[in-house]
């Protein structure tokens, strides 16, 4: 008779799980001071095989924990450690999964002075059109294909690009197109592409446009549209204009003077006004003048017999009965002329009083001669 043995049952090994002490104590000397916490449980990991977990108390490392594996040898009852970690749960912080340089770059990322690594495996792109010979071949590939190049866009690439321009801005979907009444198929400035393309997409060649110079779709639209037009709205009438004359400001005139300048307008009045040397000598004598005048308007003297003489002065020439004396007047008038004030005033005082005493002479004959 034979018998199958029946597989041993799995107990907890007991002298593995009270290993917690001999655990915490391995922690202490790697682990910075005040950083390893409570004791949060024992795991088995195989037979004879066990690991204790310790909280963290770093700040920088939140949601870590310490694990500290332990073993023991068949029939023994020490338990052993075998190495210690600092592993993260499911709540830590953990950097990002890393990935190579040439694989970091976005769509955007590029900027003036930039250059991208070259891809001899990119699954975007195949190899161009190798010349076979035929020149009429070849012409057709190089220039009205554009397939002169050594790699051209294969059809993964064109693809992309499609559905990329069509998700995008120039596509139908884009706020510009939704807003628009008429669609771009239909306008004028459309510039359909060459190729594969061309039955979808397009240029826009509008400055007013929003997509000028941009990759869109037939059935994208914006609002520069070359057939579409806007209905010229009636002008809103304007009343007339309504002066509010009780809101008008009154001014103060302008050659009105201000308060607090009377002082100086009349210390500025009482000032004689200066003349220049040059003008003092073209002015004639106001002296002269005002004498001059004075015995111009004198009255007629009338002598005892009752017969009037007429004394009359002007300009240094005076007539008494008929007789005219010119005395030194002459002289003063050349002198004014020269240019010299002062012997034009001495001239002049002098031809005044010749002209007194050439007065009193008539007058002394008058009376002799009665």
């Amino acid at each position: 008779m034979t018998s199958t043995p029946t597989a041993a049952r799995s107990k907890p090994d007991a002298v593995l799980s009270a290993a917690a002490p001999t655990a915490h104590a391995a922690l202490l000397p790697i682990a910075e001071p005040g950083t390893v916490g409570e004791h949060l449980g024992f795991e088995a990991l195989g037979e004879r095989l066990g690991m204790h977990w310790f909280a963290c108390l770093s700040p920088g490392y939140g949601g870590w924990r310490w694990g500290v594996s332990v073993a023991r040898v068949p029939r023994g009852k020490v338990a052993t450690v075998c190495e210690t970690n600092l592993l993260p749960t499911a709540e830590a912080v953990l950097a990002p999964q890393w990935l190579p340089y040439a694989e970091r770059l976005a769509p955007g990322d590029l900027g003036a002075g930039d250059t991208l690594p070259y891809r001899a495996d990119d699954p975007l792109l195949e190899s161009g059109f190798e010349a076979t010979g035929e020149e009429e071949v070849d012409q057709m590939a190089f220039f009205e294909l554009g397939l002169g190049r050594p790699r051209v866009l294969s059809a993964e690439g064109r693809d992309q690009a499609a559905s990329r321009w069509y998700d995008g801005e120039g596509g139908p979907t884009s706020e510009v197109s939704l807003k628009a009444s008429a669609r771009c198929s239909t306008c004028g400035y459309f510039l359909p592409l060459p190729g594969a393309l061309r039955a979808t997409f397009g240029v826009c060649a509008n400055e007013w446009s929003p997509s000028d110079g941009r990759v869109i779709s037939l059935d994208h639209g914006c609002g520069a549209h070359s057939e579409t037009d806007l209905a010229n709205p009636e002008p809103v009438s304007i009343g007339t204009p309504i002066v509010d004359e009780f809101a008008v400001d009154l001014e103060p005139a302008l050659n009105e003077p201000k308060a607090g300048s009377n002082e100086v307008s009349n210390e500025v009045s009482n000032e004689e006004p200066k003349q220049d040397p040059a003008d003092e000598l073209n002015q004639p004598d106001e002296a002269g003048d005002r004498s001059e005048a004075a015995e111009a308007t004198q009255t007629p003297t009338v002598d005892e017999t009752g017969e009037e003489t007429e004394v009359v002065e002007a300009g240094g020439v005076t007539e008494t009965g008929g007789v005219t004396e010119t005395g030194d007047a002459t002289e003063a008038g050349d002198a004014t002329e020269a240019g010299d004030l002062t012997e034009a005033v001495e001239a002049t005082a002098a031809g005044h009083a010749l002209d007194r005493a050439a007065a009193e002479d008539t007058a002394d004959q008058t009376t002799a001669t009665e």
